[in-house]
């Protein structure tokens, strides 16, 4: 339907309330996507090299310019996929500009044993970037690594408790600076790096932490929100301090995760003080409540505040969606926004009707844009006007069969319609198909029963004969 007014006339533009909110430009803007690594720590999840290459190929397709691969130097399988990663690169079947990251704890000993996992799948240290990670919170500087941090010093062990806070920042700092500076003299030319915990830590000591890192070589600071604990006006209370504080040259990193829902919402207020990279997973993956949802970000940014992401196939998302469902085991609910099975489907009358006239009647998110088409599902909500055109639009087909489409098929179509769908209410087993989908979730991974099983076997008096 051609509508007589403008659009804009018609419903206000969400864009309306956004333009005035600051943004780097989109062609400074970088996605950052942890899942291979981040995404893959989500209980159940593991895949293998080839399924890793395959994600990362994809990844690399539809315009992430990000790619953290883990840990190279804890099994043989993080260097197979790594080989494979850089391999597909030199074919240029994933994109020659993908910055590849590594991880590595702060200390010599990390750094070495990741240099020569790399060198051993002939992958030089200037080919991909160190991400280097250290605490970033009182609590994990002191009670998690804090005993770390004493050997270091020269400190007994017996001082760990009475010692103040502000010894094991200070000793953080040169521990963490110490292992850039030694990076950076055995060959890596790009260093992220960060202090855990950072949306739990003191903004001020983070900019030193940030400051002095840059320094001593660091390239990329990165600031996570490892909990998932901020709300977005704690994000800009923390993101914009840290960003007046920093070198503008400078691309600031965030990591949010979303255990109260909010990691997309904080996100977007991280780049609007001013961050330029922002982490993501595919599917929203990750640890308890996941990461940031790729499909959530870019497509907010893109529709809600005009941020239109150079070269990213937005159209892609929901393919990429169902693919990562097939590789992970881990189906996204039905009403996940964009992406999810039913968030294009109509079946009440009132919604259907009104989508019959104009798509945008009911749907915030272009479904074209994201690659999803609009359909319907009838049931017991549905209404007269979507069955009659529906029935119209098959006519030809009827017609072959000696079937006349008029109002009072429609009608009775409609009545039989609702009478089946009752029918199926009463006899499908609904309870049935959630408790297998909750075993079936157990079984991706190993139960504690079965770690206690395998240990009865390894450890019983007949298990060495």
């Amino acid at each position: 339907m051609e509508f007589r007014e403008p659009i804009e006339q018609l419903i206000r533009d969400p864009r309306d309330f956004t333009r005035d909110v600051k943004f780097p430009d989109p062609s400074e803007l970088r996605i950052y996507d942890t899942s291979l690594r981040d995404g893959e720590q989500m209980p159940g999840v593991a895949y293998t090299p080839e399924q890793k290459y395959e994600i990362c190929r994809r990844l690399s397709d539809i315009g992430v310019h990000i790619m953290d691969v883990g840990f190279p130097a804890v099994s043989e399988d993080e260097r197979t996929s790594l080989k494979l990663i850089m391999q597909g690169k030199r074919r240029g079947e994933i994109r020659a500009d993908l910055d590849v990251v590594v991880m590595c704890r702060s200390n010599e000993k990390d750094i070495d044993a990741t240099l020569k996992a790399i060198r051993e799948i002939g992958v030089a240290p200037s080919e991909v970037t160190f991400f280097i990670f250290t605490s970033g919170s009182d609590l994990h500087m002191k009670y998690k690594i804090g005993k770390t941090l004493l050997a270091r010093e020269g400190m007994p062990e017996s001082e760990w408790l009475d010692l103040p806070l502000s010894f094991y920042r200070d000793a953080n700092i040169r521990m963490h600076c110490e292992a850039i500076r030694y990076a950076r003299g055995h060959g890596v030319e790009r260093i992220e790096f960060g202090g855990e915990d950072g949306s739990r830590g003191d903004v001020d000591y983070f900019i030193r932490l940030f400051k002095e890192g840059i320094a001593a070589g660091g390239t990329r600071p990165s600031w996570p929100d490892t909990v998932g604990c901020l709300t977005p006006e704690a994000t800009r209370w923390y993101c914009t301090r840290i960003v007046e504080a920093m070198p503008k040259d400078i691309t600031l990193l965030n990591h949010f995760h979303n255990d109260y829902g909010l990691a997309t919402a904080n996100c977007i207020a991280s780049l609007a003080c001013g961050f330029k990279a922002f982490t993501v997973t595919a599917n929203g993956y990750g640890e308890r409540a996941g990461n940031v949802y790729l499909h959530q970000v870019v497509t907010a940014l893109r529709v809600l505040y005009g941020i239109d992401i150079p070269g990213f196939k937005y159209e892609k998302l929901r393919e990429l969606g169902r693919f990562m469902e097939s590789v992970s085991g881990i189906p996204v609910q039905a009403h996940e926004p964009i992406i999810g099975a039913n968030v294009f489907t109509h079946e009440t009358g009132i919604h259907a009707h009104a989508m019959l006239i104009d798509r945008r009647m009911y749907e915030a998110v272009p479904a074209s844009l994201v690659g999803g088409e609009m359909q319907f599902i009838f049931g017991k909500h549905s209404g007269l006007n979507v069955i009659d055109a529906t029935l119209r639009k098959h006519a030809d087909r009827l017609a072959k069969a000696g079937v006349t489409v008029d109002e009072g098929l429609s009608r009775r179509v409609l009545e039989e319609v609702k009478r089946v769908r009752e029918e199926r209410a009463r006899t499908s087993h609904v309870s049935d198909l959630v408790a297998q989908y909750y075993e079936n979730m157990k079984r991706l991974g190993l139960t504690e029963d079965d770690v206690v099983r395998i240990a009865e076997s390894i450890g019983a008096p007949h298990a060495a004969v």
